[in-house]
């Protein structure tokens, strides 16, 4: 496994860290991840990170879980176990849909709800007993930090990177 330097660059202020992130990203290096205590807004447009397409993937979702009520409904109230509730017949799914709504909507959001956080974590790959690969812990309290990928330019980087309010710069190999 080949391993490369990365310049690590510690910040206190989160508007301090957008200007360096615009910095960077101006001088042509490639910010290997940004870690932050809590979402800083703009930071993904700014490092020109793809927009998300996990609401495609809860809409979908929600159409599984929409047809899973509508099939499980119509097997289980009219096919299978047809009752005279109330002096409701149960002939078809449609005389009955407005009793089922709730249902449906309450199935539509428990398969987007639970296999969205399913698909968030297969996609963050977040396993269980995973190692935290949290390059600092001060970054969970107050602290921000910028993996910038050096190469052979460790010095060029690591002048740039002072020269953007940096409170401490750290040089690593990565694998």
């Amino acid at each position: 496994m080949s391993s490369h330097k990365v310049v690590q660059a510690m910040y206190t202020d989160d508007d301090v860290l957008m200007d360096a992130v615009k910095t960077v990203k101006e001088a042509h290096y490639h910010i290997e991840e940004v870690f932050t205590p809590f979402p800083v807004h703009g930071l993904d447009k700014l490092m020109g990170l793809a927009p998300t397409r996990l609401a495609i993937c809860a809409f979908l979702y929600g159409l599984v879980g929409l047809s899973v009520a509508t099939v499980m409904m119509n097997f289980i109230m009219i096919e299978d176990w047809p009752q005279n509730i109330g002096g409701k017949p149960s002939f078809s799914y449609l005389e009955n849909m407005p009793s089922f709504v709730p249902i449906m909507f309450e199935l539509t959001v428990f398969f987007a709800a639970h296999l969205m956080v399913i698909t968030f974590y297969m996609r963050s790959k977040l396993w269980p007993f995973k190692k935290a690969e949290n390059p600092d812990v001060r970054t969970t309290d107050d602290h921000f930090l910028m993996e910038v990928s050096a190469g052979d330019n460790v010095d060029a980087v690591k002048a740039l990177l002072e020269g953007t309010g940096a409170v401490e710069i750290n040089v690593t190999e990565k694998h």
